[in-house]
């Protein structure tokens, strides 16, 4: 599960932690509960979360990382379900993915005391490119090659072959194969 990483990393009460001379560590809750590739790299201050149970709620979470994925520093990662991130993908620093809703019912007391719930599968499809400080919400499937524009908000899912920008994101440009170029749709 973690063998490109256990030179790295060390475990503790089901966390794995990535050794650092620094104050910063990569932290991953429920490692059996993460698949990781070959030849990944997860920056400094990374969280990666498959949460399985939260006052008294159980799930069963699954986080997915291909082979040849880039994670950078500050990246977060929580499910309840199901997240998938394919293999050759980069997650610039900062990047903020969830398959996570929390309960926001006026009436039903606090927040944090509301149940969570998955609102869909996470899933980047192979050698996508997401960028700085972007945030993929919940239920969103990106198709394969599909770039997102820092800062991006990503609230529904794209096809392959696409460019993404702006809160909420939308398709800037389309990849053509006959001139292999990225063409914008305005």
């Amino acid at each position: 599960m973690f063998e490109g990483l256990r030179k790295f990393f060390f475990c503790a009460k089901n966390k794995f932690v990535k050794k650092s001379k620094t104050s910063f560590f990569s932290i991953y809750t429920n490692s059996k509960h993460i698949t990781v590739g070959k030849n990944v790299t997860i920056g400094k201050g990374s969280v990666i979360f498959p949460i399985r149970n939260v006052s008294g709620q159980e799930f069963n979470a699954h986080i997915e990382i291909g082979d040849l994925v880039y994670i950078g520093h500050q990246t977060q990662l929580h499910s309840v379900g199901h997240m998938k991130i394919g293999r050759g993908s980069v997650l610039s620093d900062y990047v903020y993915l969830s398959d996570v809703a929390h309960g926001l019912s006026p009436v039903k007391g606090p927040i944090m005391q509301q149940p969570l719930e998955s609102k869909g599968a996470v899933i980047i499809g192979e050698n996508c490119f997401i960028g700085y400080g972007v945030a993929i919400l919940p239920g969103v499937q990106l198709g394969d090659s599909c770039v997102v524009s820092a800062r991006a908000v990503v609230t529904k899912s794209f096809p392959a072959y696409t460019m993404l920008a702006g809160s909420p994101a939308r398709i800037i440009k389309k990849f053509d194969f006959s001139t292999e170029e990225w063409v914008s749709v305005y």
